[in-house]
């Protein structure tokens, strides 16, 4: 039977209108899924939803479990009686197209704690928490570290968290949750399917490795053997020092592979698909000395192939999982993707390198497939027709018969080589979708600074 075919949008919720320093789960949501569902798509594609790290990215972070409670809505909670208007009021942005990071790291927690405290019945979220022993992980660990000023939990001396603290996470959590589910509900009774990001890896200086240190390649001190990242290439010299743990494959054979499952499980409660990222990683990945100067000095070692695919098929149930395929794909990571049956993702600004049999050409797609002009971790595609070569933007002017239009024109005609390909989904990034330039890039890989912040406005 043939597939449907399907298209989406690729926004994170940090990127939605509002007026609360950040896009929200509110009335905002619910707007982009009716502008979704008039515009005629079916998909909406998320990037992960727990809560990020200091550099704002959330591929990193305190729990691969967590929920980001700065995309709480706000007014909901007034409406609840749990935020004066006065304190609402105080809440409201100054800006509108960018998320103020710096406002929510100093004030909105403390604003949570507040509708914390005056919730009189705790029974929905204790039985939450019990629920959802990983989240309470979380919610003791970011207690923890605030009794012990922030310090990495190997550093930790005090612990016995707040109460208060821990009761107040477990309100970020539980709210968060129960607000998503109205709107996952929203989408889905408007056609409207929704699909989450997994990262690989997850931080050392979370509850994951805190709770579960033999899940991870530690040493008897319980410090990294072993760090993430990959090799150089053509793009960087030294190779990508990622930092994140390695994973005790072995271990987490043996009890085959409950960790990831649960991870998946809990995706799979939030979403109706999951993009699994850097699927290479579990075929081989680069391992690098935790006290190596560079990437460069790691080496390849052997994933959990198979047997993990295996578990993630047992997870996912039958629902959708996209597998990230991109980078250096060798003949192993092929026959693992082969095997998996998972669709992998083609980027269409990858494929005008000169090589013809590029498996980023339209073209050459196949139908288990989904498409993107670009991802998160992509310049806009404007911004790609600004920088690249002048011979590389002739070949992309002739693939997608544009040699006589401008260069917003281009951008559109290579939304249409996308749709008329062979792929089942095409996902466009908010931004190409509305031929948006390098000023609104989501991310730039290897950097610190200037990343995760762009917003769309209301008007735009």
């Amino acid at each position: 039977m043939k597939s449907k075919r399907t298209s989406g949008v690729l926004m994170h919720i940090s990127t939605l209108p509002g007026d609360y320093s950040i896009g929200g789960v509110g009335k905002e949501c619910k707007d982009f899924v009716d502008f979704l569902a008039k515009a005629g798509f079916s998909v909406w594609q998320v990037l992960p939803f727990c809560l990020p790290d200091s550099c704002h990215s959330p591929y990193s972070s305190y729990s691969s479990f967590s929920l980001n409670p700065w995309f709480i809505s706000l007014p909901a909670l007034k409406d609840e009686g749990l935020l004066t208007e006065e304190e609402l009021e105080g809440a409201r942005q100054i800006v509108d197209y960018t998320c103020e990071f710096k406002r929510l790291e100093e004030d909105r927690f403390d604003l949570l704690k507040k509708a914390a405290s005056r919730v009189n019945d705790r029974s929905e979220i204790d039985a939450f928490l019990k629920a959802h022993p990983h989240i309470a992980n979380f919610c003791t660990f970011m207690a923890l570290k605030a009794a012990n000023e922030g310090r990495a939990w190997n550093e930790w001396t005090n612990h016995t968290p707040s109460e208060e603290d821990t009761f107040a996470w477990a309100f970020t959590q539980y709210t968060f949750y129960r607000q998503w589910h109205e709107i996952k509900a929203y989408a889905n009774e408007r056609g409207i399917s929704i699909i989450g990001d997994i990262p690989i890896y997850v931080a050392y200086d979370s509850a994951d490795v805190w709770a579960h240190p033999e899940l991870f390649d530690l040493d008897e001190h319980l410090r990294q053997r072993t760090a993430a990242g990959c090799p150089p290439d053509a793009f960087s010299e030294d190779g990508q020092f990622w930092g994140n743990p390695i994973y005790n494959w072995k271990r987490m054979q043996e009890d085959g592979f409950a960790f990831w499952k649960e991870r998946l499980a809990h995706m799979f409660e939030l979403f109706d698909g999951v993009r699994l990222d850097h699927f290479r990683g579990f075929s081989t990945y680069w391992s690098i000395p935790a006290d190596a100067a560079t990437a460069k000095e790691g080496h390849w070692e052997k994933g959990p192939g198979r047997a993990f695919v295996d578990a993630v098929h047992e997870a996912a149930c039958g629902r959708l999982v996209i597998a990230e395929d991109l980078g250096q794909v060798t003949p192993d990571v092929a026959k693992l993707l082969k095997y998996s049956k998972l669709p992998g993702m083609r980027v269409l600004m990858f494929g005008f390198d000169g090589d013809p049999l590029s498996p980023h050409l339209p073209h050459n797609y196949v139908t288990n497939c989904v498409a993107y002009t670009g991802t998160h971790d992509n310049d806009t595609f404007l911004g790609y027709l600004w920088r690249i070569s002048p011979e590389e933007r002739r070949r992309v002017r002739v693939y997608t018969g544009s040699e006589h239009v401008s260069r917003d024109e281009v951008c559109r005609n290579a939304v249409k080589s996308l749709y008329a390909s062979v792929a089942d989904s095409v996902i466009l990034p908010i931004q190409d979708l509305l031929v948006f330039g390098n000023d609104t890039r989501m991310n730039t890989p290897g950097t610190e600074d200037g990343n995760w912040a762009f917003r769309i406005t209301k008007s735009q």
